[in-house]
């Protein structure tokens, strides 16, 4: 009878094969077409070779697909009650990155698991989202616009920001921050809020400031100027720019840019392999990976504009919004419009962990539209905490 009373399973039960036939395959479609170019990317960077990037990746990609569909095919409703203990999960692995992590490129940010390096910071991605949903689920209207029931979810992002910037990892912790501003604005915070917070922001700047690595520092001061020190710190940057330009409109053509296969380009197949792109296919190549992006957002929206549920209205356009943020942060950086951050461009760049994050998200924004019609009450804030 506990079962048949629970408000959470009144809806009617879809079947394995009816939730896997309600995926929607049109975005599926979208991204094994970014998976392929991102392949074909990682062979060029190679100079014509699947080793060492491109075959690894595929296998990545084959198993982050399973990853996909099960995500998808799992009930929302399971999404939903285990936000909290995901979220702990991710806090605790960030924790333990402090205590045993693994260091490279003079930070701690990765856990080595032998197979691959677990990077718990990309998981605290979803995670943050997981949990700001589930929590502003349970709130009414009026609730969200008052300061008190805000005091929890902000202690939610403050923490794993904190833990992010001591590894240190600006680029990621300001991922999280501005993902959950985001989650706050569709929650419905006004916007006077945000404005308090970007000023107390900006007047905190000089205290910042001095807080930061001297390698941040001079991340910052080369995006102010890169000329200032054109083969130090400025140097990856400016070669950057160079290829972008020397691709023209159609590109250099497939294995034939130079900036990239003379080795002038750095990090060609993580941070900058936008750049080895749009030397290689031009602008026209750019703009159609930039479309591609875009349909997986027009996708991700769509989904929880038609969900039933708020819980889902607010996933789907959380991690939607996390994913626009990678494509943002990673091109405009290679462009010079931000600092040199750590920021992937998604199912493109090289990378374990990245592709898990991205995979796992479109699969839990499938979900939301597998179970569109599911409802979910609106208990209150604590939700049964």
């Amino acid at each position: 009878m506990a079962v048949l009373d629970d408000p959470l399973r009144r809806d009617h039960q879809m079947t394995l094969a009816e939730r896997f036939w309600h995926i929607n395959w049109g975005l599926l479609l979208v991204i094994l077409a970014i998976a392929s170019l991102g392949f074909a990317m990682l062979y060029s960077a190679a100079g014509g070779d699947w080793d060492p990037w491109a075959k690894r990746q595929a296998i990545r990609f084959g198993g982050a697909l399973g990853l996909f569909f099960l995500c998808a095919l799992i009930d929302i409703r399971f999404w939903f009650r285990c936000a909290y203990l995901i979220y702990f999960g991710a806090f605790l692995l960030l924790v333990a990155v402090e205590l045993f992590g693994s260091v490279g490129m003079g930070a701690q940010r990765w856990i080595d698991l032998k197979v691959m390096q677990l990077q718990p910071s990309e998981v605290m991605k979803v995670a943050l989202v997981l949990v700001l949903a589930r929590y502003f689920h349970g709130l009414q209207v009026t609730e969200v616009r008052r300061i008190g029931p805000l005091i929890w979810p902000i202690l939610l992002v403050l923490a794993p920001v904190a833990l992010v910037l001591k590894q240190p990892d600006l680029g990621t912790a300001a991922m999280l921050a501005m993902a959950a501003g985001a989650m706050f604005l569709i929650a419905g915070v006004r916007w006077w809020k945000f404005a308090l917070v970007g000023a107390a922001a900006a007047a905190a700047v000089p205290v910042i400031w001095n807080f930061l690595r001297s390698y941040q520092k001079e991340r910052v001061l080369t995006f102010l100027n890169p000329e200032r020190d054109p083969l130090g710190a400025g140097y990856h940057i400016m070669q950057s720019q160079i290829a972008l330009g020397s691709g023209g409109v159609t590109g250099k053509g497939f294995l034939a840019g130079t900036q990239s296969h003379l080795n002038f380009l750095p990090e060609k197949q993580t941070d900058f392999i936008f750049t080895m792109l749009a030397e290689e296919f031009g602008m026209v190549g750019g703009l159609i990976l930039l479309g591609l992006y875009f349909i997986i957002f027009v996708y991700g929206f769509a989904i929880a504009f038609r969900a039933r549920n708020h819980f889902g209205r607010l996933l789907a356009a959380g991690l939607t919004v996390n994913l626009f943020l990678y494509v943002f942060i990673n091109i405009a950086m290679v462009m010079g419009l931000l600092p040199v951050v750590g920021v992937p461009l998604p199912l493109i760049s090289y990378g374990g962990t990245a592709m898990l994050t991205v995979m796992i998200s479109l699969g839990i924004i499938a979900s939301v539209s597998v179970h569109k019609d599911v409802r979910i009450p609106r208990r209150g804030p604590s939700d049964g905490w």
